[in-house]
């Protein structure tokens, strides 16, 4: 048998691919360990407390009981197919779920669901709000996933998003004895460019440094709702950079259909999440950010 390699040669060649896949399989590790949550619920941190989402489930559940009092009505009323003992099973998980777990992930609005305000009275709900997620930490009232949803940092309103982080961390920290809870992530909407989430990130480490959190505590997710967020002004998909700005921080992207649809010119007739543009808009995500472990949400609905 002929052979031309060396053993040095090969050797070299391998040990030059072993660097380069572990540099790749640092980048797309594979999906995120930790269970994705089904969907996300925004909600006004001007109505936020500790029980929203138990009275959501509580709403869900008197809904179902008055429309859908058993498993054959709604089997009915959705057109399931299947025998009387699948409904039933079907039945029965909805009823603990919404029982359970009606909402598996809630984000504290002060953005599009929170509108602008003075700047006493965003104060005042940023303090409210902290008081509350503590007091829902220590009832065990609180979905198995939590955030709040800053304003954008753009030039009109950074200084406001910082101020509410800043007032909202603090607030929580001190309640809770230190503590965040469980897969708690701040999400940072209208993102164009890099240097706005690395200013989250910067902001993020000096809460953690004056509070005495470990380092890395706090997460983000981004929403990716402006064409700048998909490509940028020299024409290469900026979403790459704008997940390592977040150094290692950053757990999702959250597609945002109508201020995308917007900045796209179109009209609100047409802004849907299965308009071309937005098929476009994910497809991207999903090619940039697939095997990263990001999460990524499809869209935002009011249904």
């Amino acid at each position: 048998m002929l052979t031309t390699f060396t053993p040095e040669s090969t050797k070299k060649v391998l040990e030059q691919l072993r660097v380069a896949n572990s540099a790749f399989n640092d980048l797309y590790p594979g999906d995120s360990p930790l269970r994705q949550p089904v969907h996300t619920v925004y909600g006004g941190a001007q109505i936020f407390k500790a029980d929203t989402a138990k009275k959501i489930g509580a709403t869900a559940l008197q809904a179902l009981n008055e429309y859908a009092p058993n498993a054959s009505s709604l089997a009915k009323a959705l057109g399931l197919e299947g025998t009387a003992t699948d409904h039933n099973i079907l039945y029965k998980r909805i009823l603990d779920k919404l029982s359970t777990e009606p909402v598996e992930d809630f984000r504290i609005d002060f953005e599009d669901g929170y509108g602008n305000r003075p700047d006493a009275e965003e104060d005042g709900h940023a303090a409210f709000t902290a008081e509350e997620v503590a007091r829902g930490m220590s009832e065990g009232a609180l979905p198995p996933f939590l955030g709040i949803r800053l304003k954008p940092f753009t030039e009109e309103l950074k200084a406001r998003s910082v101020r509410t982080l800043d007032i909202f961390i603090s607030n929580l920290l001190e309640k809770s004895n230190g503590n965040l809870p469980g897969n708690f992530a701040v999400t940072l909407p209208k993102v164009t460019i890099p240097e706005q989430v690395k200013a989250l990130v910067d902001l993020f480490e000096i809460l953690e440094s004056k509070s005495n959190v470990p380092h890395g505590s706090l997460k983000l997710e981004l929403m990716v709702e402006t064409p700048q967020s998909i490509i940028n002004h020299s024409g290469a998909c900026v979403l790459p950079s704008l997940v390592a700005a977040g150094r290692g921080r950053c757990m999702a992207a959250h597609f945002g259909v109508y201020d995308y649809t917007a900045s796209m010119n179109i009209t609100a007739a047409y802004q849907s999440m299965d308009h071309a543009a937005c098929d476009f808009a994910r497809q991207m995500m999903k090619v940039s950010l697939a095997g990263t472990g990001i999460w990524l949400s499809d869209g935002a609905t009011n249904v």
